[in-house]
């Protein structure tokens, strides 16, 4: 074998052991490739799945926040519509306020929403518990507001009780020219009442003794203005009941329409006819203490015990001679014997001879 072969043979076997190198190289080099191409794929994988866990993670998140934020979002217009009922005197209490209004939450702070969405009854959160807390759902308007249960106040009589006390006698005697003299306390007491009329609020005696006491100071009030007067039917052309003059709640009435409208057809209680004063001698004495709520009654009962018993009425057992007033409003009366022997001191029989007195109207000064 010449020198030209074998060095021939030597150039083969060194190319082919470099094409060897060269692909065996290549094949680790493609082998690399694909390893990272398998990496990176599942690296982004593994990051879609992170970012949608995120996503899933923070959309609970989301509809968390959302039930906690409708109970308070409803609240609101509901806060806005709380009445509070006004007073009206000065002694009311306070409706209860309504409730302030809730502050919306924003996006910007889930976790201080949170914390701050605290229900109306707040439970303490046992320990170690890994609940959310939950607003529970908003008081209804009613439970805001309290209803007005405070009854207006009815006006004093003292002014009054002082007026009678001072210049009326236990017989019913009235010193009509010393009031005249302090008229200015009667009109005082007169714009009191006008001022203050009755309210629906009132109780039955307060009612009753507003009206009464109003009756008997207008009547006064109509004999000082025309002071002096020998009697009442000398005035407005002897009609001075009818005369429409007295003022109470922003209306006006008459003596009759006190009387008759108000007094005998609301109480129904006959013994009112011994209250309320006409001024004249044979009327049921005008009384030295102003009626309220509070001796309303024993003071009706002292009076019809006091007048039937009077020299104003003649009774005997089987004959009895009366005041007119039996007769002008016997309905009231009833069964006028046996009304007189509730309070007579002389046991009337049944079938006892009635007639009546010829009325006085002589003014009852003294």
């Amino acid at each position: 074998m010449d020198i030209y072969t074998i060095k021939k043979k030597k150039y083969l076997m060194k190319k082919m052991i470099l094409l060897s190198v060269w692909c065996a190289v290549l094949f680790i080099a493609v082998s690399c490739g694909q390893a990272n191409e398998t990496a990176e794929s599942a690296l982004v994988e593994n990051e879609t799945q992170a970012v949608q866990a995120v996503d899933i993670e923070e959309e609970m998140e989301g509809k968390i926040v959302e039930e906690m934020v409708i109970p308070q979002k409803s609240a609101e217009p509901q806060a806005e519509e709380q009445v509070v009922l006004p007073s009206k005197s000065a002694d009311a209490k306070p409706a209860n306020p309504a409730p302030a209004e809730s502050t919306k939450p924003t996006s910007e702070s889930k976790a201080e929403v949170i914390k701050d969405a605290k229900p109306v009854n707040e439970q303490t959160k046992p320990k170690g518990s890994t609940s959310t807390r939950v607003p529970s759902l908003p008081m209804k308007k009613d439970e805001f507001v309290k209803k007005e249960s405070k009854t207006a106040a009815t006006p004093s009589h003292s002014a009054w009780n002082t007026i009678l006390a001072a210049n009326v006698s236990t017989t019913g005697g009235v010193n009509y020219a010393a009031i005249k003299r302090s008229e200015k306390a009667l009109d005082s007491y007169l714009e009191l009442l006008a001022n203050n009329s009755v309210q629906n609020s009132w109780s039955s005696n307060e009612k009753k003794a507003y009206w009464i006491n109003l009756y008997n100071a207008s009547t006064v009030k109509l004999i000082v203005a025309n002071y002096p007067t020998k009697s009442i039917q000398n005035l407005e052309d002897g009609k001075p009941w009818d005369k429409r003059w007295i003022e109470s709640g922003g209306k006006t009435y008459t003596l009759n329409e006190i009387e008759n409208s108000i007094l005998r057809p609301q109480f129904k209680d006959a013994r009112i006819h011994f209250a309320v004063n006409c001024a004249a001698q044979s009327c049921p004495r005008l009384m030295n203490k102003a009626f309220t709520a509070d001796n309303l009654e024993s003071l009706l009962e002292q009076n019809a015990k006091w007048f039937i018993n009077s020299k104003f009425n003649n009774i005997t057992t089987n004959k009895i001679k009366v005041s007119k007033v039996f007769n002008w409003y016997a309905d009231d009366f009833g069964n006028l014997i046996d009304f007189l022997n509730k309070y007579s001191k002389t046991k009337i029989s049944d079938d006892a001879q009635v007639d009546y007195l010829e009325y006085d109207w002589k003014l009852n000064g003294k």
